[in-house]
């Protein structure tokens, strides 16, 4: 696959099939993880995979509740936007809400969980980069993901679950389901990068405009 190709259409696949994902897939996923870059070489990075539907239907139940809290706080004048208005931002959200939502009812069919984490490092810049390989080496293999980090609202129930040890500086960076989506593969709508980046200065002029993908 084009690397552009994967880079422009991986993006959230929350629905998907339960189908399993084979260990050739998950060995070139994790295989790709471990090959980001890692701050000082210093690898401190564990990744988990589950698979065992008992222990996903228990990381399910504690997600549903997640999801419950994060549409009651974070995104609660979002939830309540949508559901009074039709602009176009309302449209959006709601698009992704109903995504979530169907991820929530339906996470104990995902037939794969990653869980990523870090050692003593609060700042993402080692793990993100290896999850995100993980998640474009399994679009390279037709396999959607959907990287969240809300099982952070119940962070030891999660870790008690999965039998992470507590004295050793491990922190639950995120999880990403895994799957054979449902639907198709796209580019997504996004703002174009000129609306959004600066050159030199906040604020300054970019000296681009991108007003349409440039791929394909």
């Amino acid at each position: 696959m084009d690397i552009r190709e994967a880079l422009y259409t991986t993006r959230a696949m929350r629905r998907v099939k339960p189908d399993p994902v084979p260990d050739e897939v998950q060995a070139r996923m994790l295989d790709a993880a471990i090959r980001a870059p890692t701050g000082g070489n210093a690898q401190g990075w564990r990744f988990l995979l589950v698979d065992d539907k008992d222990q996903i239907a228990k990381i399910a139940a504690l997600y549903a509740e997640c999801i419950d809290m994060l549409f009651s706080t974070i995104y609660k004048d979002q939830v309540a936007h949508a559901g009074s208005s039709d602009d176009p931002e309302a449209v959006k959200f709601k698009t992704m809400m109903n995504s979530v939502r169907w991820a929530r009812e339906n996470f104990a069919s995902y037939p794969l969980l990653l869980f990523a984490f870090d050692q003593f490092d609060t700042t993402g810049g080692s793990i993100f980069p290896a999850v995100w390989s993980a998640m474009l080496q399994a679009r390279a293999d037709g396999v959607g993901s959907s990287l969240t980090s809300v099982l952070l609202f119940k962070n030891d129930e999660t870790l008690d679950i999965l039998g992470v040890p507590k004295d050793e500086g491990w922190k639950m960076s995120c999880c990403v389901p895994f799957g054979y989506p449902t639907g198709k593969w796209g580019v997504p709508k996004r703002r174009p990068a000129h609306e959004v980046s600066y050159r030199n200065t906040w604020g300054g002029p970019l000296g681009l405009e991108i007003d349409e993908p440039l791929w394909p």
